[in-house]
Parts: structure tokens; sequence; C-alpha cells
């Protein structure tokens, strides 16, 4: 193992004992009763099994089959989702062959990034994580089940599923994709089309036949983002099939995986001799697996909160000084687009996640000796799956990757380093992406242009006001404030600004997704300017560096003048009000940090 990496898990492990090991006798507490549908009264049970079929009720009263709860996010808006639709049918009769039972446990909110994206309802998308996993409780509440299958994709909604599966960690809980679409225009053609319609050179009916064009069918959006940076992690932490993350839906190999899966769920609860409940499948080990994985592929900055929320879930304390530390050792492996041109069917067939899992093992990066839904090792996900008949099977992953402008091999990297980088500062804390930032644009020091709003800062630029070196500061976008929205609304129009030759970054206590491109953005900034954060005391004209090279994020002014000035003020009256904003105030008033994962589920 890598030195860094050892000492990174130990460190996450010391800090972790005590939440850790009230979690794992919690979860092992909750093991010792058995099939939990035991416990019920009759009546809570009749209620349980009440439209169940005759034989499914004897079984169901004789506690000796599984009964396999489905948690899904499906919804026929949404690319991503759609394929669900008819994965239960297909679950149950898959668990029916096994001589069990599947029931459809309950269905959980997927909200679109992409549909949201520079809108009102923005504002709920992150609150959506911590609901989800509420929703995914609720379903799994009723005490009636032996496993969990959650089916889910998307920006928010694996993450959600996952803290609610690490809250019942004493069940087998496993993760079953849908995949992504298949491959459109090409991500150059559609950038260029955008940045043409921020400049005012295309009409709408070619941003939308170009838009369109990319988004063409079920399955998630092909570009690296959240979507498919869950994938990724999911499958590294040995929560998926092995190679199953990208294989298109509709395909025979798609169905078969999820019957796979489906019936693996009914051989691993406790009923059987391969009981592998979650919370013996992720521990401190997984957690480190998960950011190497993300900063070795420069995945999504949306993670930098995620994974502490969802660790801290699991009992596990993680913070970005360890994405930090990790970061200097890992080295960027691949280019998918916003990093490079390639989409993820691309990095598919160049070698996927056999030929990336395979090399950071190599690399010493990666724990190997981890438990996983498929059994002990992740050398188990060097492998791919293929189809004989009607089953699947697993053969090694290719020894050499088949196109290194997608992945490369350990030894000759894109970076020495990961594509995700820590600043800090007077400012305080961010994060920023920097594996599609080129080297000349890693440092800006530049006038700050200061805005509350991001259309106001769109405006400005597309009107010609903006034609000079400036970091552009948009603030009062954190969690308490608004939610945290995504920013990428901003990113053809500071792209422009950047293709006119300017020195140009961002600087927000917002999010900028994991659809982060070639301008230099501090986000994720902590503390956020409503929670006294220096941001709001930035004044236009302040300069202002950023230096991604360095690590570091400041306002060069004196810290006397700083205290003379008062933080700025923003009435955020009408962003609390309309569609469903005004529900979510409480979740407002709870959340905490960016760093400690813009979570408002616990109260430590």
């Amino acid at each position: 193992m890598n030195p860094i990496v050892e000492k990174v898990t130990q460190a996450i492990i010391e800090r972790s004992k005590p939440l850790r090991t009230q979690y794992l006798a919690d979860m092992q507490q909750a093991e010792l009763k058995g099939p939990h549908r035991g416990t019920l009264s009759c009546g809570n049970l009749a209620h349980g099994f009440a439209a169940c079929q005759p034989q499914e009720k004897q079984k169901l009263k004789l506690l000796d089959e599984a009964n396999i709860a489905i948690v899904s996010s499906y919804n026929d808006m949404l690319s991503a989702h759609k394929p669900y639709e008819d994965y239960p049918n297909i679950i149950r009769k898959a668990v029916a062959e096994m001589g069990s039972i599947a029931q459809f446990a309950g269905g959980v909110p997927a909200m679109c990034d992409g549909v949201t994206q520079g809108q009102d309802g923005m504002e709920l998308s992150l609150f959506s994580r911590d609901n989800i996993a509420q929703g995914a409780a609720i379903a799994l509440s009723h005490n009636m089940f032996d496993a969990a299958l959650f089916l889910g994709i998307c920006d928010k909604i694996i993450p959600g599923l996952l803290i609610a599966a690490l809250r019942f960690g004493h069940l087998p809980c496993l993760f079953v994709p849908a995949g992504p679409m298949p491959t459109g225009i090409t991500n150059a053609q559609k950038a260029a089309v955008r940045q043409r319609f921020a400049k005012g050179e295309a009409t709408r009916d070619e941003l939308l036949e170009a838009e369109s064009a990319a988004y063409h069918s079920a399955g998630t959006c092909t570009f690296y983002g959240t979507a498919n940076s869950n994938q990724l992690l999911v499958e590294i932490m040995g929560l998926q099939l092995p190679g199953s993350s990208f294989v298109n839906p509709d395909s025979p190999l798609r169905e078969a995986l999820t019957r796979h899966t489906a019936q693996l769920a009914t051989k691993t609860t406790a009923l059987g001799k391969e009981f592998r409940p979650i919370y013996q499948v992720i521990d401190e080990r997984s957690i480190v697996n998960a950011i190497v994985g993300l900063l070795a592929t420069g995945g999504s900055t949306n993670h930098t909160m995620h994974i502490v929320a969802f660790a801290r879930a699991a009992g596990i304390i993680i913070n970005w000084d360890d994405f930090a530390e990790l970061s200097k050792v890992v080295p960027l492996m691949t280019r998918i687009y916003p990093n490079g041109q390639a989409d993820i069917n691309h990095f598919q067939a160049a070698g996927g996640m056999a030929f990336l899992i395979e090399q950071l093992l190599k690399g010493g990066l990666l724990h190997e000796d981890v438990n996983t839904i498929a059994g002990k090792g992740l050398k188990l996900y060097t492998k791919e799956p293929f189809l004989d008949g009607d089953k699947v099977v697993w053969r090694d992953g290719v020894s050499k990757s088949l196109d290194e402008a997608v992945v490369r091999p350990i030894e000759n990297p894109f970076s020495k380093e990961g594509g995700l980088s820590l600043l800090k500062g007077n400012l305080g804390r961010a994060v920023i992406k920097v594996s599609a930032v080129k080297e000349e644009n890693r440092i800006i020091e530049a006038p700050a242009v200061v805005f509350h709003d991001q259309n106001d800062l769109a405006n400005a630029i597309a009107s010609g006001e903006l034609k000079r070196d400036c970091v552009a500061v948009v603030r009062f976008q954190g969690p308490k404030a608004l939610g945290m929205p995504e920013l990428h609304k901003l990113t053809p129009y500071l792209g422009n600004l950047q293709d006119q030759g300017y020195k140009v970054a961002l600087v927000t206590d917002g999010r900028m997704s994991g659809a982060s491109g070639k301008v230099p953005a501090a986000i994720h900034l902590t503390p956020e300017a409503l929670a006294g954060g220096l941001i709001a005391k930035i004044q236009d004209g302040d300069l202002v560096r950023l230096d991604a090279v360095e690590g570091t994020l400041s306002v060069l002014v004196s810290e006397a003048e700083l205290a003379k000035r008062d933080a700025a003020e923003c009435d955020l009256t009408r962003s609390h009000q309309g569609m469903g904003r005004e529900l979510f105030s409480g979740q407002r008033m709870l959340v905490n940090g960016a760093e400690q994962g813009a979570c408002s589920l616990f109260n430590d």
C-alpha cells in the first residue's frame, strides 16, 4: 500500500473510533433479532403481506424464506430513471425463482439538476438528498425485510439511498444501476453550441437541437458528472456487481445483471450461509477507496460533500484534508468529459472499471482486502461481466488500455496528482476541480466583481460589461442561504470570457457540479456568507488570489481594513418562497457546512 493512503486511512480510523464503535454496536444489536418480521404482531404482519399471493403469504408466515425490499427512484420524466420502470417485475420474478419474495417497499423522489439548472427548483436539489434518505428509511421501517435492493443513479439519489442503507446496516444492501444512454453528438459539439448561444451567435432552436442530440434516450447523461461518478464510487466500494455500472439500458446483459443482483440478495441474507450485511461491507477502507476512485478520475466535486455525509451515516468521519492528502499521491488516470472529449461509453469501451481498479491496485492506491457484495477482496472487481447463454459470467478485464487518450495505465497517468484540490486561506476552505483546468489558468489574481445572483453575473458577461480580468464572486448561495444551488449555468459565460484572453475565475459558497469545466472555480466555500464567512466582506475591486498549485484562496486586503468592514447583507425572502422552497425552511436552519456534508440529518 502507498504509505500516504495507509496514513490517511489510519487517521480516519482513529478519528472515527467513538462514533464507529457506537455504529457497529447498534448494527450488531439490530442483527441479533433475526428475520425482522418475526418481531411483528399478527396484525402487523397481516398488514404487511395482505396484497401478496397465498403462497407468498405462507412463506412470510413461516419466516424461512427471504423477503427482499425494492426501493426505487423511478420516474419516467428523467432519462436515467426511466429504465427502472420494469425492474420490479424483473426482480420479483428472479427472486421467486430462488423461492423467495420481493416487495416494492417504497419510492423516493428523483430530481435532475440538468432540468432545474438556473431555475428556482435547483434550490431544492441538495436538500433532496436528505429527503431521499428519509424516504428510503420510511420504506424500510416496516421491518418486513431481510435484504434491500436500491434502484438509483443520479446526483443526490445515490448518496441519499446510501445514507439510508447504512442506517439499516444490519441488512444486506445491494445497488442496482441502469446504465448510461448511448453516445449522442460529441461533447465538443455540444459545448461549442452552448458557448455560441451565450454570445448570442446561436438561436434557441439551434441550442435545443444540440441539447436534444446529446440527451436523447433513456439512461444517464454520458458526461462524467455526478451521476456517473456515483456509479463509479458505488462499484469501487463493492456495492454493485463488478463491471455493472456502465452497461447500457435495454441490453440483454443489463437485464441479466439485474436478475443476478436480485438473486444474490436472497443468498446473502441472515437466513443463508453467505450473510453480508452492509455494515460489514462498508468500513474506513471502503470510504478511502471511494475517495481514491473519485480523485483518479477527476470525478464530481459534489462528492466532497456526499462522501462526507454517507460516511458519517456509517460512523466514519472524514474531512477535506483527507481528500487533499490523497490527491497528492493519486494520479489522474482518465480523461472523460468535461476533463476530456470522451464520454462514459468511451471509458467503458477502453477498459472501464476493471482496468481502472486493476491499475489502482497495482499502484497500491486501493485497499484490496475489503468485503463486497460479490465476496471478499476488490480483486473480484478487476473482472468484466459477459453473457453465457442467459447467465452472467465474469472474465479478466483487459490488461492494457484500449485507448490511452481516455484511460491510462498507472505508470503513465495524465497527471501525477488527482483531479480535485483543497484551497485554504483567509476566505476559508473551498474545493476546486483542476482536472479540466489548463496549467496556465490554475493561478488567477484579479479584481473581484461581486454578485448575489448568478443571473446578474450571466447578464453582466452577456452585455459586455465584464470584458476584463476578474474573479467573479457569487455569494449567499450556501446551504443555509439557498440550499446551495448548482451554478453550472455560468460555465459557458465564464468560458467565453476566458476564450477572449481574460484571466477569469469563480469564487462561490454555492456548487458548480460534476460538470465543472475549464474555468478555475473555488466552490463550496465555507464558512458561507450567511454563516459569517469572509466572502461576505469582499467588495468590488478587491484583489482576490486563487492558486490551485499551492492550494490557496485569499482576498488581498489587510486584516485591519477587513475588520472595519461590515458584512454584506442579502434579502433572501423571495428565494425562500415558491416552487416548494418554503417547505424546506427547517432544513435550511438545521443544515451544517459544506465540509461537514451540507447535511441536515445528524445533530453532531
